[in-house]
């Protein structure tokens, strides 16, 4: 029995009326994992006897987000434009970023690199004397804070450019030099030599902030999710579907009381020998890309 339920026209119209997705046919949902793997894993005589539905639906939903960090194509992208306060809030689904990139005047897309030179601490408010002193809330008694640090506001007026804040200060001419010859003209750091601007992320808030020179500009923020955001998210795709349902069944036998210990271990070698193939699946190499590029080793250089 064919898995194809819907005429061509059925799938292709909607596309064209309305912009949806296409290529569903390439990932299996979750429902359909749960039902496949208790088919096929559970039952007399086999691998597990009896289990709860619940049960394999938590290993499941485990098994999506272990591998959309590493091995299912999770990646997802959102464009914005750097507002003049020089920060937008991390997406609701983030779990870590791929890259950072702003777009030029071409549509080509541009990496933005962090900084590890800066921060936003906590700002406690102080009063004007020669000693320290916190200026505390009168009911709760906890030390008031500021809005924005003075690290954060430095640093969104300055630049990109390490040295720019420096070179308002008087400095002498030997003093300028040496600034200008940190990680440029004497051994330089690659992790200095662009500008495209650069950007640090408060993981506490949730907050990136950018440096001042990327106001207005169009960013795109590449990152993975942990694949369970929402139900249209659980899907597999059909080239994993075989590591997920060894993930599941190993993680059912080494929860369970009394199993062996040969067959917990030959179910996690399966499954590491699966989760191996499945990433090379989806590795998506071509070999005719892959020629392409290498022909770019042949040239002659003069």
């Amino acid at each position: 029995m064919g898995l194809i339920n819907q005429t061509q026209e059925e799938y292709y119209t909607p596309w064209l009326v309305n912009n949806e997705d296409l290529g569903g046919y390439q990932f299996v949902t979750i429902k359909n994992v749960i039902n496949n793997f208790m088919v096929a894993y559970v039952g007399e005589d086999k691998i597990i006897s009896k289990i709860k539905r619940t049960d394999v639906a938590f290993h499941a939903q485990r098994a999506i987000a272990e591998f959309s960090f590493d091995t299912l194509p999770s990646d997802k992208a959102i464009e914005i434009e750097v507002p003049a306060n020089l920060s937008f809030p991390l997406p609701q689904d983030y779990v870590n970023y791929v890259k950072f990139s702003w777009t030029d005047g071409n549509g080509i897309q541009r990496i933005i690199y962090p900084t590890r030179n800066t921060s936003n601490p906590t700002a406690y408010n102080q009063d004007n004397t020669a000693e320290l002193q916190y200026i505390y809330d009168v009911p709760t008694g906890a030390v008031t804070e500021a809005s924005q640090s003075t690290t954060l506001t430095r640093f969104n007026a300055a630049g990109y450019d390490p040295v720019a804040t420096e070179l308002n200060s008087n400095y002498s001419v030997d003093e300028l030099v040496n600034l200008y010859r940190y990680g440029r003209r004497y051994g330089l750091e690659p992790e200095l030599a662009q500008s495209n601007g650069v950007f640090f992320i408060d993981q506490l808030k949730g907050i990136v902030h950018f440096s001042s020179d990327m106001v207005n500009r169009t960013v795109t923020c590449a990152y993975i999710s942990d694949g369970l955001g929402t139900d249209a998210e659980m899907v597999v795709h059909k080239f994993a579907e075989d590591a997920i349902y060894k993930y599941i069944a190993h993680a059912v036998l080494a929860t369970r009381a009394n199993t062996q210990e040969y067959l917990v271990q030959r179910y996690k070698k399966e499954m590491f020998a699966a989760k191996r193939t499945a990433k090379l699946r989806l590795s998506n190499l071509k070999l005719g890309e892959m020629m392409q590029v290498m022909r770019n080793q042949s040239k002659w250089i003069k």
